[in-house]
C-alpha cells in the first residue's frame, strides 16, 4: 500500500513537472535563442545520465551503437525536441503540449500504412478524427485571432516534431540494439546538444554565455532537474508499481497543465473553444491508445515527456 501510494505521488510528479515544462520553455525562449536554450538543456541532461553510466562502468557505445544513436538523436531530440521549442515562439505552450500528445494517432498512420501492422478498427477511426478535430477546432478558431503566418508556422513545426517523434519511437520499437535503453536517451541528448550547438554558432543567433539572463538559467535548470531527472525517475517508478493504464495518464493530464499554467504565468488566452478543443483531442487520443492495447501493438514510445 505504501508503495502505491508512492507510484500516484510519482504519477502526480511526472504529470505536473512535464506540463509545465513546456510553460518553462517558453519562459527561456523569450529571453534566448530557441536552439540554444535546447542545446544547453540537453547537454546537462545529457551529461548526467551519461557520467551516472559511465561510474556504474557502462562501456562507451560501439561504432555501430553510435551511428544508430546519432539517427535516434536526430529524430527524437534535434527534430522533435529542437523544432517543437522554436515552435514555441509562435504558438501557446499549452497548444504545443496538445499536438505533442497527438503522436499515438500519427504511430497509428505510420504503422497502418507502412508496416500493415495496425488493423483501422471503428474504436481507432474515431479516435483519430476526434483527435484531429479537436487541434483542428482550436487552430481554426485560433487563427481567426492570431491572422498571422507565424502562428501557422508554429502549428507546422510543431506538427512535424510530433511526426519526427513518432517515426522515432517506432524505429526504437523494431530496431534491436543492444544498449541500455536510458544509456541511449542519454548519449542522444548529448549528440543533439552538439548538433544543436552547431546550428545555434553557425547560425549566429545566440546569446553568449555569460549575458544568458538569470531566468533563462532557472528555466534550464528546472528542466533538466525536474524534468529530465526528478520526473523521469517518478515516471519509471509509477510505471513499475501501477497499472499501465493508470501510469500512462500523464499524458492526458499534460497538456492540461500546460495549459492552465501558461494562463496564469504567461496569460495564454483560455477560452471556452479551447477547453472543448482539448477535450476532444484527449478523448480521441484515449480512444488510439486503447485500440492499440487491445490489438496488443509492439510500439511504445519511451517519452522524454517533460514533452519535448
Amino acid at each position: 500500500m505504501a508503495n502505491q501510494n508512492k507510484a500516484y505521488f510519482a504519477l502526480a510528479v511526472t504529470s505536473i513537472v512535464w506540463g509545465t515544462t513546456w510553460v518553462a520553455s517558453k519562459m527561456g525562449i523569450s529571453h534566448m535563442p530557441a536552439f540554444e536554450l535546447a542545446s544547453i538543456r540537453q547537454f546537462l541532461g545529457g551529461s548526467l545520465y551519461v557520467g551516472f553510466f559511465l561510474i556504474k562502468g557502462e562501456k562507451l557505445p560501439t561504432k555501430q551503437q553510435f551511428l544508430w544513436l546519432l539517427g535516434m538523436s536526430l529524430l527524437m531530440f534535434v527534430s522533435s525536441n529542437g523544432i517543437a521549442t522554436y515552435g514555441l515562439q509562435f504558438i501557446t505552450s499549452g497548444l504545443a503540449a496538445l499536438i505533442a500528445a497527438l503522436y499515438p494517432l500519427s504511430v497509428v498512420l505510420i504503422e497502418r500504412y507502412y508496416y500493415k501492422a495496425i488493423e483501422i478498427t471503428p474504436k481507432t477511426l474515431i479516435g483519430l478524427c476526434l483527435g484531429l478535430l479537436g487541434i483542428g477546432f482550436i487552430f481554426y478558431k485560433d487563427s481567426l485571432s492570431f491572422h498571422g503566418s507565424q502562428y501557422i508556422l508554429g502549428v507546422v513545426l510543431s506538427f512535424l516534431a510530433m511526426i519526427t517523434w513518432s517515426i522515432g519511437s517506432i524505429i526504437i520499437s523494431r530496431t534491436k540494439i543492444k544498449i541500455n535503453a536510458y544509456n541511449s536517451i542519454g548519449w542522444q541528448m548529448l549528440i543533439s546538444a552538439f548538433i544543436m550547438g552547431a546550428i545555434t554558432i553557425i547560425s549566429g543567433d545566440y546569446v553568449p554565455l555569460h549575458q544568458i539572463p538569470a531566468i533563462s538559467w532557472g528555466v534550464i535548470v528546472y528542466m533538466v532537474i525536474g524534468g529530465s531527472v526528478f520526473a523521469f525517475i517518478s515516471f519509471i517508478y509509477s510505471m513499475k508499481h501501477l497499472k499501465s493504464s493508470i501510469a500512462s495518464l500523464y499524458a492526458y493530464i499534460n497538456p492540461i497543465v500546460a495549459i492552465w499554467v501558461g494562463s496564469l504565468l504567461l496569460n495564454e488566452q483560455m477560452t471556452w473553444n479551447n477547453i472543448v478543443g482539448t477535450i476532444c483531442t484527449l478523448i480521441g487520443v484515449y480512444l488510439v491508445n486503447k485500440s492499440l492495447k487491445d490489438q496488443k501493438d509492439p510500439v511504445h514510445a519511451i517519452s522524454d515527456a517533460d514533452g519535448m
